[in-house]
């Protein structure tokens, strides 16, 4: 692989598409609005970013962002810039400044979004990448085969540490894989963390004795880094399997350390990601983002899932998710395990593994389990239904016809 660091993006400009990407070459390394004495010949040609590529997409005749050069046409073009390893070495911290920094806000462009980044393998030697991935998940899980059919608390925040544990135990009852606190619940005083923690452990802990197999989880130990790593010590003392964070709360710099810290798989939520990705021409895809976080430790990652309650469509999500399953290095994959979820029940199963092509996720579903007529239990069997039948290659509605689990789930929701 080559030393140099590679972005591609889309761009929008009213102005010559080349001298636009050499402004952004320019002011993303070594230049700058205007020539200084210190830029010599010899210093661009080391440290000068290039532009490697230009290619024309389409015209359109005005503009998608305000605050740009007006003209009679903005030029929509893919771009590919390159950077030497030397400018910065392998630091994501710098990557990001050196990628994105302030290339938003360059004024010859109305659009310009981050399509994908491409990294020497000196990225993958000095981050550790996930730590259990899909596998050590799979192990910790006991689910050795298909997708970790899992569930968020619901209500979000309002229960007890002792209303929590309720909850977990009706859903470990009824054969569930993976649970996760939701993004808004981390320590807050109405459901204390510690009480939280060890309330819903002593429930997981008897199902185990029970059943052999632990329910995975997901305690979300966001917070200060101190506080990140005091939580994460708690559930491992207590026989948890797993911790979440909120990457856009903890940032890159809190998510490398726990990492470093961590003995238990990270589930990486991305609340927040609307707000980086939401306008088309403007932020970041998924797949160049998720690889920061891939290489900086996260076991699992957020994707959204099909027909969702957000407005991703389909076919970004299975671009997402594909991307978590495509290697980054050749020594070191940095494979990560997609996390289906948001709106999902028995009726996406299909569609979604003939979309990605594989098992290898969580798929999580709150309304989908728990509004199943028959109840929790129910709701997760129609789940595992709706996943082996899409994985045998057999219609929903036929595998329905013998499985009244998975009959009553689409019966209800096609009411």
């Amino acid at each position: 692989m080559s030393d140099r660091i590679r972005a591609r993006y889309l761009i929008e400009t009213a102005d010559d598409p080349m001298r636009a990407a050499e402004a952004m070459a320019g002011e993303q390394s070594s230049g700058t609005f205007v020539a200084v004495p210190g830029e010599t010949p010899e210093l661009k040609a080391r440290a000068g970013a290039r532009v490697e590529r230009l290619e024309a997409v389409e015209d359109v005749w005005g503009p998608s962002l305000p605050g740009a050069k007006s003209g009679p046409a903005y030029h929509r073009c893919e771009v590919e810039l390159s950077w030497p390893l030397g400018n910065l070495g392998p630091s994501l911290t710098n990557l990001v400044a050196t990628v994105a920094g302030n290339l938003f806000e360059l004024k010859q462009f109305s659009g310009l979004r981050i399509l994908d980044i491409d990294l020497p393998d000196a990225f993958g030697e000095r981050y550790p990448g996930p730590q259990f991935g899909i596998a050590g998940t799979r192990r910790l899980s006991g689910v050795a085969g298909g997708p970790l059919i899992g569930t968020i608390v619901k209500p979000s925040v309002g229960l007890t540490p002792e209303g929590t544990a309720s909850l977990v135990d009706l859903l470990a009852k009824g054969g569930i894989d993976f649970i996760k606190d939701d993004e808004l619940q981390s320590d807050g005083p109405d459901c204390p963390f510690e009480d939280r923690a060890r309330a819903v452990m002593a429930v997981i802990g008897r199902h185990a004795e029970r059943t052999g197999k632990k329910v995975m989880f997901a305690f979300n130990v966001t917070g200060d880094l101190d506080e990140m790593r005091r939580r994460h010590d708690l559930v491992l003392s207590l026989g948890g399997t797993c911790i979440m964070a909120s990457l856009n709360s903890v940032g890159l710099v809190g998510m490398v350390e726990l990492r470093r810290h961590a003995q238990l798989p990270i589930h990486a939520h991305r609340n927040g990601w609307g707000y980086l990705s939401r306008h088309p021409l403007l932020g970041w895809s998924y797949p160049a983002w998720s690889k920061l976080w891939r290489l900086a430790g996260a076991d699992h990652m957020h994707v959204n899932g099909l027909r969702n309650k957000f407005s991703e469509p389909d076919d970004s999500v299975i671009r997402s998710a594909r991307s978590m399953l495509t290697p980054m290095f050749g020594a070191k994959p940095c494979i990560a395990m997609p996390v289906f979820s948001s709106g999902q029940t028995a009726a996406q199963a299909g569609d979604t593994y003939a979309a990605l092509g594989s098992a290898d996720l969580i798929y999580a579903a709150g309304g989908g389990i728990m509004a199943h007529p028959d109840g929790v239990a129910a709701g997760v069997g129609a789940l595992r239904q709706a996943w082996d039948a899409a994985i045998a290659g057999v219609p929903d509605v036929v595998h329905a016809q013998t499985h009244p689990e998975l009959r009553a789930a689409l019966e209800a929701l096609a009411r």
